[in-house]
């Protein structure tokens, strides 16, 4: 099939701001490396994380480049996402997603996870829960996951939990109710809002695995794009996306502010 009229103007193999993208692809900021960094170490020393932020920040990068980092061979990474399950259903939700046979009540079902993580274990493998959305979970099920969090062979943990959310989280875990969970939990990460070199740093990895040059977008459009979006990576994909376009349709050989600004109004208007 023939590439749209603007990747052909821009001489660019694909849409650079895709979300099709492979983590070994997946861009990481650099102010992002230490916060991947700090959750392998946690892992491989079988600590229980939490890692909270804004919507936008980067999450989802960070649990995918830490996906990437993890070796496969020692570790089993199991990615729930669904938050707003009861307790049993919640344990059925995990069973199903490693395969297991689903119990019919909430003590068979905890039962066969309990069996299949000290399988794991002689196996050498590590398994790791990541709970996306767990601002969302419910008071019965956090209390709850302490009991799966304190799981002990030999003195040393058997998985670990990495629960994913908004700041709230981070909140609700100091309550005196999640107390016990909360102080199993060694590593603690909030992300930052993205700064304004994330954006172009961004922007420059986006274009370049196209064959695009950083200098299709200018310094001032960068900055603008930066402030209208806070660096929230989904908004930036889909401006610079229509700033492509519209500069394509124009014949321009970059996007300037001028037309950052009309593809601004024009988004503010459909919102």
């Amino acid at each position: 099939m023939r590439p749209p009229a603007w990747l052909r103007h821009f001489a660019l193999r694909d849409a650079p701001f895709s979300k099709d993208l492979d983590d070994k692809d997946l861009w990481l900021p650099t102010s992002r490396k230490d916060v991947v960094d700090e959750l392998v170490d946690a892992l491989a020393e079988r600590h229980h994380a939490v890692v909270v932020g804004e919507p936008g920040v980067g999450k989802t990068c960070t649990l995918r480049a830490l996906r990437a980092r993890l070796p496969e061979s020692g570790f089993r990474l199991t990615y729930c996402h669904n938050a707003t399950l009861g307790r049993r259903d919640f344990y059925r939700q995990l069973c199903l997603t490693l395969g297991l046979p689903v119990k019919a009540t909430a003590a068979g079902v905890f039962w066969a996870l309990n069996h299949h993580v000290q399988e794991l274990a002689r196996d050498r493998v590590h398994p790791v829960f990541l709970l996306d959305e767990a601002q969302l979970m419910r008071d019965e099920v956090l209390q709850h996951l302490h009991i799966l969090s304190n799981y002990a062979w030999d003195q040393k943990p058997l998985l670990s939990i990495v629960l994913v959310g908004l700041p709230d989280l981070r909140r609700r875990l100091a309550l005196g109710i999640h107390r016990s969970l909360w102080s199993r939990i060694h590593c603690r990460v909030a992300l930052d809002q993205p700064r304004p070199e994330d954006t172009v740093e961004y922007i420059a990895y986006r274009l370049d695995r196209v064959g695009g040059k950083p200098t299709l977008f200018a310094s001032d459009a960068l900055a603008l794009l930066h402030e209208a979006t806070a660096g929230q990576l989904r908004d930036i994909d889909r401006l610079a996306t229509a700033c492509l376009r519209n500069a394509g349709k124009k014949k321009l050989k970059h996007v300037d502010v001028e037309l950052l600004q009309d593809v601004l109004d024009a988004d503010n208007l459909l919102e």
